[in-house]
């Protein structure tokens, strides 16, 4: 008889425990990309342009004042509509966000980059709310195309985000809150080859420049170290304009990679320039000739297999 009884309590105690922690009301949410334009790396912003719906049937929810897109700078809602037809909520709107993102130079120009999107509701936390996510269709309009971009693909999902406090809530067990949010993963490659010649075309010319001292008869002084150090300035100024483009990083580019075999090259002219001079004041003429021929045949393989290995390394991500 203890034992029934016993059951007959735990089955209850189940019972209150589920009716004080109703289930979280499901919202059904789903995006459709129109546009993303105005990529800023320096500033590390781009702006992207969609629609947003979401279908759910608890009426308290305010998507349209409750809305919160975390990485977003700003934000506005140029169009809503709400149907409560049915027994249920659809709400469409039209949102333009300028979003803030943290890009991945290191490969650039041929980088990857992962546009990502965030949407949470600030009302109500993921034990009252949970997303689910609308995967019918496409999520982005096939017939925009980013310029110098091609789109590889892209991804929505839902999470739940944890924050390490409890928002003042004086009722929580733990000062940590989680919210749930959907979640918008968009990759995009960039079209490099053309961008590649135009930032780095000037860099070259300036190696083929200082590589001409070897063609230049070794007592000439003033020629073979003029161009060399001219072709130096000219690597570093290149240099220069280009990073001026790019967002702060702490580690070392394909940018940084080119320019420095670059700059060791031309400082290894120079040194071969010494050297051949040095030998013509000993009346060495052929010698200094030969050093001028296998050292710059020696100088330009290198080069050129260099720049091969990592521009393909980097290619290939």
């Amino acid at each position: 008889m203890r034992k029934y009884v016993l059951l007959i309590l735990v089955a209850f105690s189940s019972f209150i425990l589920k009716a004080q922690d109703p289930a979280p009301d499901t919202v059904s949410v789903g995006l459709y990309i129109t546009s993303i334009h105005d990529i800023d790396f320096k500033q590390k912003e781009y702006s992207i342009n969609f629609w947003l719906w979401f279908k759910y049937k608890n009426k308290a929810l305010d998507f349209e004042h409750n809305l919160e897109i975390p990485n977003a700078k700003s934000f506005t809602q140029s169009y809503v509509t709400t149907d409560t037809s049915n027994g249920r909520v659809y709400m469409l709107m039209h949102m333009q966000c300028t979003m803030k993102d943290s890009w991945k130079i290191n490969n650039f120009p041929f980088d990857q980059q992962r546009l990502r999107l965030f949407i949470e509701n600030s009302q109500y936390d993921s034990r009252s709310m949970v997303f689910l996510a609308d995967t019918v269709g496409n999520h982005f309009d096939p017939r925009f195309t980013l310029n110098g971009w091609t789109i590889d693909s892209c991804v929505i999902t839902t999470g739940i985000k944890k924050y390490e406090t409890a928002f003042g809530d004086e009722k929580a067990t733990k000062p940590q809150a989680e919210y749930s949010n959907f979640r918008v993963r968009l990759v995009i490659d960039r079209s490099a080859n053309g961008l590649f010649w135009k930032m780095f075309l000037g860099m070259y010319i300036a190696f083929l420049i200082a590589y001409v001292c070897f063609f230049i008869h070794a007592d000439i002084l003033d020629a073979r170290f003029g161009l060399s150090v001219g072709a130096l300035f000219a690597v570093v100024g290149n240099k220069y304009i280009i990073d001026s483009a790019l967002p702060e990083s702490t580690t070392f580019t394909l940018v940084d990679t080119l320019h420095g075999i670059t700059l060791f090259c031309i400082l290894a002219v120079i040194v071969a320039n010494t050297w051949a001079l040095a030998l013509v004041k000993k009346n060495q003429l052929k010698k200094a000739e030969r050093v001028d021929r296998v050292f710059g045949n020696i100088l330009l393989t290198v080069y050129i297999l260099l720049n091969i290995f990592f521009i393909w390394r980097t290619s290939i991500h």
